[in-house]
């Protein structure tokens, strides 16, 4: 039995098995919608904004003195 996917892009139903190429994507367009998001920085997580309260503290510089 194969299985049926959501396509990630368009949520087309698609078959995840060998004979798509593009799985977990219905076509190339959609794999390449997902790969300009990725490269543009789209699925960038967020992060929070700095404490201006808490103290300052320097990166380790991985060197040993």
């Amino acid at each position: 039995m194969t299985a049926i996917v959501d396509c990630p892009v368009c949520a087309r139903r698609t078959e995840f098995s060998p004979a798509n190429r593009w799985r977990p994507f219905c076509s190339e367009r959609c794999k390449l919608i997902d790969l300009g998001q990725w490269a543009s920085d789209g699925y960038a997580i967020p992060a929070d904004a700095p404490d201006p309260d808490a103290p300052e503290t320097d990166p380790p510089s991985g060197r040993s003195s």
